[in-house]
């Protein structure tokens, strides 16, 4: 169910959703089918605006979902009991450092959980998240983590969370009554603070991997590049993933 469920949510982001789009569309256009170019056409006109920085897509998304009040201000919090990093990509090959088997954006996230770390020498860092081939996200970050200076005491894993639900529902237990700091992407952040606060558990955001197109030269806003498209796709992914979550309340109002 849940490789099936990523599956499906995979194919509908931007990219493979309106690229075999095209595919499909033009190899129908080649059987003579005009209203098929048509649509193979916009499907790649639709990918080369979401790709490019100054379009509508990118920019408004950030501009209205990824806002600075979600970053952490340690002003407001003299103390915190538990930083919880949760888990995001990884590329695992044992062959590397564990810093190395992590992806920007797991590397960013555990950054900031570190930084907080060093703020709060009293708190615990819980390094949360699932994997693969015998390599968890959780065990990587933990291991780098040792590497840029927290002592291996201060540090707990999460190894068996498949996904952000789960996260939640396994670290709750472990958070009640604690003055919790939350770490994660500012566009999964609302979500995340969904599902912990579902499971009884206040967190303090402290968001990370923001993005600003609008600082780079003006020639390069005009020009479609990978970096647009991923927040674009990480986007699409955050309005599946809620989608989903209602659509579970829905069925079963204790769900998630």
């Amino acid at each position: 169910m849940f490789e099936l469920k990523k599956l499906l949510g995979g194919l509908i982001m931007p990219l493979p959703l309106f690229g075999l789009l095209a595919f499909v569309m033009l190899v129908l256009a080649f059987r003579a089918r005009r209203s098929a170019l048509v649509i193979a056409s916009l499907s790649i006109l639709v990918l080369l605006v979401l790709s490019t920085p100054f379009a509508f897509a990118a920019h408004q998304l950030i501009k209205n979902n990824e806002p600075v009040s979600l970053a952490f201000n340690a002003l407001k919090h003299p103390t915190l009991d538990k930083i919880v990093v949760l888990g995001c990509d990884i590329n695992p090959n044992p062959a590397l450092s564990a810093n190395n088997q992590l992806g920007n954006c797991a590397l960013t996230r555990l950054v900031e959980g570190v930084k907080l770390a060093k703020k709060y020498p009293n708190a615990t860092l819980i390094v949360s998240g699932g994997g693969y081939n015998k390599i968890t996200n959780s065990a990587l970050m933990s291991q780098t983590a040792i590497n840029l200076g927290v002592s291996k005491n201060r540090i707990k894993q999460n190894p068996q969370a498949i996904d952000t639900a789960a996260e939640a529902k396994l670290l709750a237990p472990k958070l009640v009554d604690f003055k919790v700091a939350l770490v994660t992407s500012v566009l999964h952040m609302p979500r995340s603070i969904n599902l912990f606060n579902a499971q009884g558990i206040e967190v303090i955001p402290a968001a990370t991997d923001y993005h600003n197109f609008a600082a780079l030269p003006l020639y390069k806003q005009f020009i479609p590049n990978a970096e647009a498209l991923r927040v674009v796709t990480q986007y699409a992914h955050e309005v599946i993933g809620n989608a989903w979550i209602s659509m579970r309340r829905w069925i079963n109002p204790e769900a998630l």
